[in-house]
């Protein structure tokens, strides 16, 4: 599907994108592993502060029915940005240059206005996102209290408006977040590029690659369902290996 993007080549200085066929993903995965193994204790740090991190915010949020559920979307929304260093260990390898852990978060600085300029951009969703689950659960639920019934609840006739309504709220920022996130934190670690063009070519690439990117975000689902499954601890190899798939599909979409 061709949303016709290449007209925003007269306003910004747009890099060239490819299209691949919808089994592509599973060499993303492939090489993200491989790249794994090339550099894996500077790459279990990232997954390591990542699990970390997700525990504490699910800690904080537990008492709270509504922003556990929406903590967990939040803190996917989010993960994306983290990882910008996970990116650095495989472009320092690929310029013959020591990958570590140090050395990459070092490497993230050379364009670290644009990165967290993508950073306040992906907060406001997620900011966005516990507002509306707020709303949603204010309007369905009116202001009762709820806690682990809430999840019986939810699939019932009485509260399946709430429950088809946050999920598709849910759905919507899920894709949009996946549509301007896809290449563009990889492309602004890699190059000296504005948030915008990066933006701009990350919507461009999923348009052009539909039925890839759905096989891709369907990967990143099962991957990330499973590390959650396990208490965040397979977070701790399942987030560096797709953060370094995504580097590879980054690679392979933007020329």
């Amino acid at each position: 599907m061709d949303l016709h993007l290449h007209g925003l080549d007269d306003h910004f200085s747009m890099p060239e994108t490819g299209k691949v066929n919808a089994m592509r993903p599973f060499y993303w995965l492939k090489m993200g592993w491989t790249d794994f193994t090339r550099h894996p204790l500077p790459s279990l740090c990232y997954g390591i502060i990542t699990a970390l991190l997700g525990f504490a915010v699910l800690k904080i949020a537990s008492s709270y029915t509504y922003l556990s559920s929406t903590a967990v979307t939040g803190f996917l929304l989010l993960a994306p940005l983290g990882a910008s260093g996970i990116y650095e260990l495989t472009h320092e390898r690929e310029e013959g240059r020591e990958a570590s852990f140090i050395q990459s978060l070092r490497d993230v600085v050379h364009n670290l206005g644009q990165i967290a300029f993508m950073g306040v951009i992906l907060g406001f969703i997620a900011m966005s996102w516990e507002r509306i689950s707020a709303i949603l659960f204010a309007l369905f639920y009116g202001g009762e209290a709820v806690g682990m019934q809430f999840f019986s609840h939810a699939l019932t006739s009485e509260y399946l408006g709430f429950t088809i309504a946050w999920s598709l709220a849910g759905l919507v920022l899920a894709c949009v977040v996946f549509a301007i996130s896809a290449v563009s934190i990889p492309m602004l670690a890699h190059r000296d590029v504005d948030t915008i063009t990066a933006l701009v070519t990350s919507v461009r690439v999923v348009a052009e690659n539909i039925p890839a990117m759905l096989v891709w975000a369907t990967i990143i689902v099962l991957l990330t369902a499973i590390g959650f499954a396990t208490y965040l601890v397979g977070l701790v190899i399942i987030f560096p290996l797709l953060g370094h798939a995504t580097w590879c599909a980054y690679r392979d979409l933007v020329h």
